[in-house]
C-alpha cells in the first residue's frame, strides 16, 4: 500500500519504469483527444469541479489513463470526497502513477501522472481515508472506464 511518505519520496527521487512507454506528438495527441482532454492531459490544466458524472459512479470497473489506456485504479478503491472531482486510495499498481511536486498556484502539490504516457491526471493528497490515507484527486477526462478482464 502507497503512502504519504511513499508519495513524498517518489516525487523527489522518481517512480518505479513504467510496463512500457507511448510517446506522441502534440499534434497526434490533439488527433486523439477531444479538446477538453487535451487540456488536461496534455497541457496539466483542470476541469471544472463537479462538471463529471463520473464523481458518482461506483459500480466495479477499471479506470484507465484516457490518452494511452494504461489501467490505473480500480472502482472499488474510489470514494466520495465531496471536491467535485473522482477520487480513489489507491492506484492499482506502484509503477502506473508518476509523482511530481508542482509549484504551481502558490503551493507545493504533487502532481499525478500517468507514468505510461506523462498525461497529467490530477494530484495526489494526505487527507483520504484509511488505510491510506490518500487521495488522488484525478480529473474525470484524463480517466475512462474500461471492462473488466
Amino acid at each position: 500500500m502507497v503512502k504519504w511518505p511513499d508519495i513524498l519520496r517518489l516525487a523527489q527521487q522518481g517512480s518505479p519504469p513504467p510496463e512500457r512507454k507511448v510517446v506522441k506528438s502534440e499534434a497526434q495527441w490533439r488527433a486523439q483527444l477531444d479538446p477538453d482532454a487535451f487540456e488536461v492531459a496534455r497541457r496539466a490544466g483542470t476541469e471544472r469541479p463537479f462538471s463529471s458524472d463520473m464523481c458518482g459512479l461506483f459500480a466495479p470497473g477499471i479506470y484507465a489513463c484516457v490518452c494511452c489506456g494504461t489501467r490505473l485504479f480500480d472502482a472499488s478503491e474510489k470514494f466520495d470526497s465531496g471536491t467535485g472531482w473522482p477520487s480513489f486510495t489507491q492506484p492499482l499498481a506502484a509503477n502506473v502513477v508518476a509523482y511530481r511536486a508542482d509549484h504551481g498556484h502558490g503551493m507545493t502539490r504533487i502532481e499525478a501522472v500517468c507514468n505510461t504516457c506523462d498525461a497529467h491526471l490530477g494530484h495526489v493528497f494526505p487527507d483520504g481515508p484509511p488505510p491510506s490515507g490518500l487521495r488522488y484527486c484525478m480529473n474525470a477526462v484524463a480517466l475512462v472506464k474500461v471492462a473488466i478482464g
